[in-house]
């Protein structure tokens, strides 16, 4: 029987900053286009926190049950690792689910933003189907793509839209640069995993891509979240700040680059999730800061 640390960890906390960074740059964004609500942030980070958790331990039960997870390096895996009943944690993902659902529902309530309800089934349809059901698309090399679409668009522009009913150019960018940094923390752990990866079948866009073109693709992804920053900056100003969060950058690119495997990249996975919290905040600030100029 897990304890409730094990279950904690099992959430993977480190994967947080994933589902908060969207919400404080969607709000940014909202502020900018002097609309913001600081109560339907809260509830967009409710919802992004309970999907998050929600994909965690769904991951992990579909992971334990199919076997690729029994010679993982890096969090607790509470199925692959008998930990706790599959049943259990298949229930504790789809109760994250559905607190998702309700709290979605409540702040397209609020807002209006009723286009917003299509969204979030999908993306909760699009949580389960990365690891579960007959054909998993994280197995087939879809998961970035995914990632960038819901932990990154979605989420980002959602935020924005449900306090300003529209979006601005700069969000849009913003949402590009923020979505890029979270499929680059998948990169990163797709890249740990291969070797586990290959040996289950499991066909992660890094099994495909192999070790060089994927840390190659890491570096590309954090350049155009910078891109991103340049982009929002021309008529946001103050999303220029965001700049200085790229100091953390340089010592993961350098362990990624320089070849590191294992649990060499666990340190790289745990700092690229910190930069994009600091990113995200930094941009969320620079673009309050500036008020629309239009």
């Amino acid at each position: 029987m897990a304890t409730l640390s094990q279950w904690v960890e099992g959430a993977r906390p480190r994967t947080f900053p994933a589902a908060v960074a969207p919400v404080l740059v969607g709000t940014g964004a909202a502020y900018g286009l002097n609309a913001g609500n600081a109560a339907y942030a809260l509830l967009a980070l409710l919802v992004a926190l309970a999907l998050q958790v929600g994909v965690n331990y769904a991951n992990d039960y579909s992971d334990g049950i199919r076997g690729t997870d029994q010679d993982r390096v890096g969090p607790v895996r509470l199925v692959g690792q008998r930990l706790a009943k599959p049943d259990d944690v298949k229930f504790a993902a789809m109760l994250c689910f559905a607190s998702a659902a309700l709290l979605g529902l409540a702040l397209v309530a609020l807002s209006a933003a009723f286009v917003m309800l299509l969204v979030g089934a999908a993306s909760i349809a699009a949580a389960w189907r990365y690891t579960g059901g007959r054909k998993p698309y994280g197995y087939s090399g879809l998961g970035e793509v995914s990632v960038f679409v819901f932990f990154g668009l979605v989420a980002t522009l959602g935020t924005t839209y449900t306090q300003a009913l529209r979006v601005s150019e700069a969000a849009i960018a913003s949402a590009i640069g923020v979505g890029a940094i979270a499929a680059a923390i998948l990169v990163a752990n797709n890249l740990r995993d291969i070797p586990t990866d290959q040996s289950h079948d499991k066909r992660t866009l890094a099994v495909r891509l192999g070790q060089t073109r994927t840390r190659m693709l890491y570096a590309a992804l954090l350049t155009v979240a910078l891109a991103c920053v340049l982009v929002a900056g021309v008529s946001y100003h103050g999303a220029l700040v965001a700049l200085l969060s790229f100091a953390l950058v340089i010592p993961l690119l350098n362990r990624v680059l320089r070849g590191a495997v294992g649990k060499d990249l666990i340190p790289v996975l745990s700092g690229t999730g910190r930069f994009e919290l600091i990113y995200g905040a930094l941009l969320a600030i620079g673009l309050a800061a500036t008020r629309h100029p239009g």
